[in-house]
């Protein structure tokens, strides 16, 4: 096995495992920040959840004219 001297040793960003140390985690962040952003840019629209009964889908759809049902409140 060969021994480097003091002054043959490489800089710290020339050695390998200081990459992959380092690069493992700077990939978590720039992922996580990539979520973030797709997920605040896209966000789904807040729906609506009420939504009419049965009975009054039913009255709706035999009523003449297509009058208009207002949901009630659970």
């Amino acid at each position: 096995m060969k021994v480097q001297a003091q002054s043959e040793r490489r800089p710290w960003w020339r050695e390998p495992m200081v990459w992959l140390v380092i690069g493992g985690p700077a990939v978590v962040v720039v992922a996580g920040i990539t979520t973030a952003v797709i997920a605040i840019r896209g966000a789904d629209p807040v729906l609506d959840t009420r939504q009419p009964t049965a009975v009054q889908s039913r009255n709706h759809a035999a009523t003449p004219g297509g009058a208009p049902v207002a949901p009630t409140k659970p």
